[in-house]
């Protein structure tokens, strides 16, 4: 079930260095939000930091809180690798684990889980995953064969099944396409547009026509200068970003005056 995420104050940190300065937004579900900014400003940090996947840096920790439908993720006896399993994420290039099958990736997760499984059940999990990412019809008739031998747009969507076979409430993506030829992305993003039925969704994107194209909220995040925390300069719903944002730094930055 797609859920809400509430960040209030959130500050990141690299040890002593602050990355991400005082990001407070709201992430509706069942729909896409989209990153922006220049490198450098953040938006992956931020990103990791919805999913606890920041602080498993060394020295890596968060201040400010990040709520899942009402729910603290970084509170007292919160269990991260629960907190993982609940908000998945998808990275920038696609990581097939390279000695598992197709049919083992989709299941690496579901392993993980104390829960048993009947071979049936397994089956039914692969096969929902799959046809989830759009990539059943593609690998139905080769599961045993190695993941890692796929293209590279379809491991991404592999990737993609791997993480929805847990049954998420939240999908993080990092810049999912930055790896993929043009076709390929274009798979990515029709998928994206499926998978916003189901899951909120979360992506990291360089290419603002793709943030036109597949979001409905985009965050537009920035930083004064080389050294200086990355902020979060406006939320807005992405048409209105696109065409009248509210401060000059986006107009600037989507204009392709700078970054």
């Amino acid at each position: 079930m797609a859920k809400r995420i509430d960040v209030t104050n959130l500050n990141s940190y690299y040890g002593n260095f602050r990355a991400v300065a005082d990001v407070s937004l709201t992430i509706e579900p069942k729909s896409v939000t989209s990153f922006i900014g220049p490198s450098g400003c953040g938006k992956s940090t931020v990103l990791r930091s919805l999913n606890r996947m920041h602080e498993v840096i060394p020295g890596a920790y968060v201040t400010g809180s990040v709520e899942l439908d009402g729910e603290d993720i970084y509170g007292s006896g919160v269990d991260p690798v629960n907190v993982r399993r609940t908000i998945g994420m998808v990275f920038q290039r696609p990581n097939p684990f390279p000695t598992m099958s197709i049919r083992e990736n989709v299941l690496a997760g579901i392993k993980l889980d104390s829960k048993r499984h009947s071979k049936i059940e397994l089956e039914e999990i692969v096969e929902r995953s799959l046809t989830g990412a759009n990539l059943w019809k593609e690998v139905k008739d080769r599961l045993d064969r190695p993941g890692a031998g796929l293209s590279g747009g379809q491991q991404q969507r592999l990737c993609i099944a791997r993480a929805i076979a847990v049954e998420p409430d939240v999908l993080l993506m990092d810049e999912p396409c930055s790896a993929l030829d043009p076709i390929s992305t274009i798979a990515i993003e029709d998928l994206i547009h499926q998978l916003k039925d189901e899951f909120t969704i979360v992506i990291v994107t360089h290419n603002m026509q793709q943030a036109a194209r597949v979001s409905q909220t985009t965050a537009f995040f920035n930083l004064e200068a080389t050294g200086e925390p990355g902020k979060l300069i406006e939320i807005n719903p992405t048409t209105q970003i696109f065409s009248a944002p509210r401060e000059k730094s986006t107009e600037d930055y989507i204009s392709g005056r700078f970054g």
